[in-house]
């Protein structure tokens, strides 16, 4: 066949497509307007957005300026396993253990010989009501004196006769060392003499007196001692008694065993604050 005879197709698109992109495009402004002029119900929104990301399979929102976060392959709720001691470290945990409980076994032993000695040495004294001996709980032992037959009235001057339990009292201190603390302590009735302005003047004057006395008749080292005076501030019995009044009037020798260098002052008086707190 001869070229010159074929037909050529027209150029272009038909033109029923220009028609069909005009429609389109009224189409689409109709419904921007119809959409411009509707109010938007958010739980209807929320519903129909909910439907469309379980219809195409959305899991989760990822926000477009956070990048996603993989999920850690760790399990986040476990019981950590339970930490064993080694052979050499329960071994030496037994044995820390064992000596510290023979250490204290046999402190408390030599707690009980001493305050033994101490009770053996007064025991006619504690029998006649002159003097109390017991111990703390810790390492103190409290040789308490009452007023009656170590003091007169109002005085700080030893009365006849008590000299021969002073010269007791030293030869207990031979046999136990440590450091002494003599406190003296009043009722809380008032005084104020020529030679006493209050309780405290004639509590702390007594127990110097104790003091001096030991230190004179047995030798001792005047190294070992301290004086407190306390006054009516720590009673051991009712004020409001004859009875109580007479046991807080006391002098009380406290025995800090287990010094046996003398130690600076701070450290002395706050084991014996300690032990006189608890009285």
């Amino acid at each position: 066949m001869d070229d010159a005879h074929v037909k050529k197709p027209d150029a272009g698109a038909p033109a029923w497509v220009l028609t069909f992109a005009d429609l389109m495009s009224l189409l689409l402004a109709f419904f921007v307007l119809l959409f411009s002029f509707s109010e938007m119900d958010k739980q209807k929104f929320k519903e129909l957005s909910g439907s469309m990301k379980d219809a195409f399979g959305v899991q989760r929102e990822v926000p477009a300026f956070k990048p996603p976060i993989g999920t850690s392959m760790i399990a986040r709720d476990f019981t950590p396993g339970t930490v064993r001691p080694t052979a050499e470290n329960q071994v030496r945990q037994e044995a820390m253990r064992e000596m510290t409980d023979f250490v204290s076994v046999e402190a408390d032993d030599q707690m009980l010989d001493d305050l033994e000695k101490v009770k053996a040495h007064l025991q006619l004294e504690i029998s006649e009501g002159l003097v109390e001996v017991e111990n703390d709980g810790n390492k103190v032992i409290i040789i308490r004196i009452r007023e009656r037959g170590s003091f007169p009235s109002g005085k700080a001057d030893l009365s006849p006769g008590f000299d021969a339990v002073i010269v007791k009292f030293g030869n207990v201190l031979d046999d136990i060392s440590g450091q002494i603390v003599v406190a003296g302590h009043t009722d809380n009735r008032p005084i104020h003499t020529d030679r006493f302005y209050s309780n405290w003047d004639l509590s702390s004057a007594r127990a110097a007196t104790v003091i001096r006395s030991i230190v004179e008749s047995s030798g001792q080292s005047p190294a070992r001692f301290r004086v407190a005076g306390y006054a009516d501030t720590r009673p051991i019995a009712d004020n409001k008694t004859v009875e109580g009044r007479a046991r807080n009037r006391r002098v009380e020798i406290f025995m800090l065993r287990g010094a046996t260098q003398d130690p600076v002052m701070g450290g002395v008086v706050g084991e014996f604050e300690t032990s006189m707190g608890e009285n």
